[in-house]
């Protein structure tokens, strides 16, 4: 939410990464090039190969510049920086911050920077549960499967958007 969703009433790509994605491609192409994107949704988990094997030519994202990830693709950037954090339940408030996740139900998405650093920074966290989505792992918070999403701070304030009155940051970055 607010990076880049599709809007199911319009049926259009929305968000600050699509907004990045049309200004690169209007300095290439012209006032006209933001018709030329052909939008196509990358996870974290399969990022990389979409661009080696030239299934997209670049991928506009949320996504953590690193060292291991800088010998496979190049990077122009960061146009954004994030930190990671924790999203709750509103009622809770035994989650205080990544100190506090030992023996808790902690969602993030298959193949992305943020589960390898709540297995570093919390290895007591049972991360068992991920998905190929944040959107998921919020449903599963919702419903009770986990006790906590982490991910940039900036992608979980945007489910906070669509849902201010059940979720909250745990606003502790690390």
């Amino acid at each position: 939410p607010l990076f880049g969703l599709k809007n199911p009433t319009n049926n259009q790509v929305e968000g600050f990464d699509v907004e990045i994605g049309k200004i690169i491609a209007r300095a290439i192409f012209g006032a006209d090039g933001a018709s030329k994107i052909d939008y196509q949704e990358t996870t974290s988990k399969v990022r990389e190969d979409a661009v080696k094997e030239g299934k997209v030519d670049i991928v506009v994202a949320t996504y953590t510049i690193n060292d291991a990830r800088k010998q496979i693709i190049d990077f122009a950037g960061p146009y954004y920086v994030a930190g990671q954090d924790i999203l709750v339940k509103k009622a809770n408030t035994t989650i205080t911050g990544v100190e506090s996740l030992a023996g808790k139900k902690v969602c993030t998405v298959q193949g992305s920077t943020s589960l390898t650093n709540i297995q570093a920074r919390a290895p007591q966290a049972d991360v068992s549960i991920t998905f190929d989505k944040y959107s998921l792992c919020v449903e599963a918070l919702k419903d009770g499967r986990v006790d906590a999403v982490t991910t940039d701070n900036i992608i979980l304030l945007g489910f906070i958007n669509d849902d201010p009155t059940n979720l909250k940051l745990v606003n502790k970055p690390f």
